[in-house]
């Protein structure tokens, strides 16, 4: 029998820890987003220098 007066935060899966599928997709956007960014950083450095 499940206890409906406790709040569903999330806490009870994993013990508080965010899932490991979660951190390497999160790192993975991030590394990718970064290197975009460089990208097209590059790409209007290497335009705008007459």
């Amino acid at each position: 029998m499940t206890d409906k007066s406790v709040p569903n935060t999330g806490e009870e899966r994993g013990g508080g820890k965010f899932p490991k599928g979660l951190v390497l997709r999160l790192f993975a956007y991030l590394i990718a987003g970064h290197l975009f960014a460089a990208f097209i950083y590059l790409l209007f450095e290497m335009g705008g220098g007459q």
